[in-house]
């Protein structure tokens, strides 16, 4: 079974952000935070922006925005779509 970084890591294969409440209903992470800083400590890169649901709740969206070379610096990449 893959750890929850890898489910992550994966995840961001495909699409550059992530919620908790997804992150939670997919993949089973209960604590989103704490995943996001194991994969900075990695050196991934994210940003985080507050967003507001349409029942008026408040939640973090992160975003992928660099991803470690082959030495394990961050490479920053960037996209106009919140895939």
């Amino acid at each position: 079974m893959p750890s929850q970084k890898e489910l992550l890591i994966k995840h961001f294969e495909s699409r550059l952000s992530i919620s908790g409440v997804e992150a939670a209903n997919i993949y089973k992470i209960r604590s989103l935070p704490r995943r996001i800083l194991d994969l900075k400590e990695m050196g991934y890169e994210f940003s985080s922006k507050w967003k507001t649901d349409p029942t008026g709740q408040r939640y973090k969206r992160y975003t992928l925005t660099g991803v470690p070379d082959i030495a394990g610096h961050p490479v920053a990449f960037y996209s106009n779509a919140d895939r």
